[in-house]
């Protein structure tokens, strides 16, 4: 009986709270519940405040605040001492952090209180709620992270110092009561023009960046990961990195466990989890942080919940390819790097890595042009064609700038589709840069006669007045279509993001249609180096998708119209019947007017 009443307290031991689904074996850490927990318990956490062995802090438990994350969502206040936690006070990169109360694993160090705080006081997640995290969810990353709302919670956001003021003002000073601890994000190999330009679009996924200090390597680290070792989730890595570290909670042979809130509470993720040692910690009155060093590749992190990050072992991470190559009167550069996977950081990091690749070689200056040719890969469907040219803008914006946004712009695209899960196999850019602004202004259009007969050819002439340079006519032949019907022809001539927009005015345009037609769209699109004339009749014209039907006579029309309720229609009251486009200009061009001539 006796042995029996002991093996049975050493299986209580040995099985936790809640079992994560990714593996049937049961932790062997025993854990302690947050009804067992009360103020004046004495325990230990563990943080690696230099190099990569975790040191020991003394834990006094000042009590327990009820419903304060989240509905049941309890956090442990504690009271840190120790030579060293009293001298940085909470820092960031502590998060994730085990903290032990009578030899039990009782949660995470998670959450900070204020700032400029004297004393170095943190909120716990109780491991009970870590472990609910599991990795059963097959879904994959694209599909569970397409489209959420703003999280408002106090453990809603990680970012880096400073993040109170991006969250909703109605819970500002809450955050300031209680928060996240920081997740140091080390941008490697970006210029500070780089990531303060894309900060915002950051802030807006939920991450505010900061140049953090530090770098990323596939340097080997034969150490192993334990509870309280430092470890990064990567977003870009290569020849560009970004990459948020925090600490290791609660780790087994299959999984681990870290940080005790979310990095952006994506859900579903695949991230590459990679070891981390810690250079030194800098003590600050404002935000003591780590300065870290990202080594080498563990495993993938597959889940970004509320009450933190779960990784395994033996997997690799499914990123995006990224070839980038600049070519100019000074050779040429090539630049290699894999992002993340995800429907909301894509396309920022596309565009954060496409500027801050151009933006940082010694060619770049504000008088410059870039002629873009590449593609986007995606998985079973047409390659996405890439041609264009990017002056700096009037009103200021540089070449470099204007690049990445219409990159971002297609990437978020591709993804901004509610039918398909793209698999964004690989990026491929190369630019040609030019060094001065070749951009050229619609001067003056005008057309031969003012009518015209169906099956007539008339000639449209084009004034560009190029930037600081002399006035380039061009004389566009134009036919009149044979089934033209007498009145008045409008003709517009514009350059292609005129052309584009006008096909997109229609509010019903917003709908969101499946990723074939999305590509197929984006590669009907217009090169900004042409000037393009379209003939626009008075018919009315549906499309369906990315398929366009024109001049529809009112009979057609009637039906259709039907079918608008259970349809991707867009209905428009004047066809695009014919569109002619000069050859290639070796300049941007920019402007439109619509002319009209009278059918006979």
């Amino acid at each position: 009986m006796k042995k029996l009443a002991l093996a049975l307290l050493v299986l209580s031991f040995c099985l936790p709270t809640i079992l994560t689904a990714q593996s049937s074996q049961p932790t062997t850490q025993p854990t302690i519940a947050v009804n067992q927990i009360h103020a004046g318990m004495r325990g230990v956490a563990y943080t690696v405040f230099e190099g990569v062995k975790p040191e020991p802090m003394d834990v006094e438990v000042l009590g327990v605040l009820r419903n304060v994350n989240g509905p049941k969502g309890d956090v442990i206040l504690v009271r840190l001492h120790g030579e060293k936690v009293e001298y940085t006070g909470v820092v960031a990169g502590m998060s994730g952090s085990p903290v032990y109360l009578d030899g039990k694993l009782a949660g995470a160090l998670a959450f900070r209180i204020g700032a400029f705080s004297k004393e170095a006081i943190a909120g716990v997640t109780p491991i009970a709620d870590m472990l609910e995290i599991n990795a059963l969810d097959k879904s994959p990353a694209e599909d569970a992270a397409a489209t959420k709302p703003a999280v408002t919670s106090v453990a809603g956001k990680t970012a880096a110092p400073g993040d109170a003021a991006a969250l909703p003002g109605s819970v500002e000073g809450y955050a300031n009561y209680l928060q996240p601890i920081d997740t140091p994000l080390v941008f490697n190999g970006f210029s500070e023009e780089a990531v303060r330009r894309f900060a915002p679009e950051f802030a807006s996924a939920g991450i505010v960046p900061v140049m953090g200090a530090g770098s990323v390597s596939d340097e080997k680290q034969p150490e192993p990961l334990e509870p309280g070792s430092a470890v990064s989730a990567t977003l870009v890595r290569g020849d560009m990195d970004i990459a948020a570290t925090c600490s290791v909670t609660y780790i087994d042979p299959q999984r681990l466990l870290a940080c005790g809130h979310p990095l952006l509470q994506f859900g579903a993720v695949d991230l590459p989890m990679n070891k981390a040692q810690v250079l030194a910690t800098l003590a600050s009155p404002l935000n003591s942080f780590k300065i870290v060093n990202t080594t080498e590749e563990a495993g993938v992190f597959v889940q970004d919940r509320h009450t933190g990050i779960l990784g395994v072992f033996d997997k690799q991470p499914e990123m995006i390819p990224v070839t980038l190559a600049i070519h100019s009167a000074a050779g040429a550069k090539e630049f290699h790097y894999e992002v993340l996977n995800n429907p909301r950081l894509s396309p920022v990091a596309i565009m954060a890595t496409v500027f801050n690749a151009l933006h940082g070689t010694n060619e770049y200056g504000e008088e410059i042009t870039y002629r873009l040719n590449g593609s986007i890969n995606v998985k079973g469907f047409p390659e996405v064609a890439l041609k264009n040219m990017f002056v700096p803008t009037e009103n200021g914006q540089p070449a470099a700038m204007a690049a990445a946004l219409s990159l971002g712009e297609r990437f978020g695209r591709i993804y901004d589709n509610p039918y398909n899960a793209p698999a964004v196999k690989s990026v491929n850019l190369d630019f040609d840069l030019v060094r001065e602004r070749r951009f050229a202004r619609l001067e003056s259009a005008r057309t031969d006669v003012t009518e015209a007969r169906p099956g007539d050819e008339i000639t449209v002439e084009t004034v560009l007045a190029p930037y600081r340079g002399e006035r380039i006519v061009r004389q566009i032949p134009v036919k009149i279509p044979t089934s033209a019907s007498k009145g008045t022809l409008r003709i517009l001539v514009s350059d292609g993001d005129t052309l584009d927009r006008y096909s997109r005015m229609n509010p019903l345009f917003a709908r969101k249609f499946d990723l074939a037609s999305t590509i197929a769209m984006l590669n009907k699109e217009h090169s900004n180096n042409h000037v393009y004339v379209s003939l626009l009749e008075a018919d009315p014209e549906a499309r369906v998708a990315d398929k366009v039907m024109p001049t529809l006579p009112i009979s057609v029309m009637n039906v259709m119209d039907g079918m608008r309720g259970n349809q991707d229609m867009i209905v428009s009251g004047e066809s695009n019947v014919d569109e002619t486009a000069t050859a290639p200009l070796d300049y941007v061009v920019s402007g439109a007017q619509l002319l009209t001539v009278t059918v006979k």
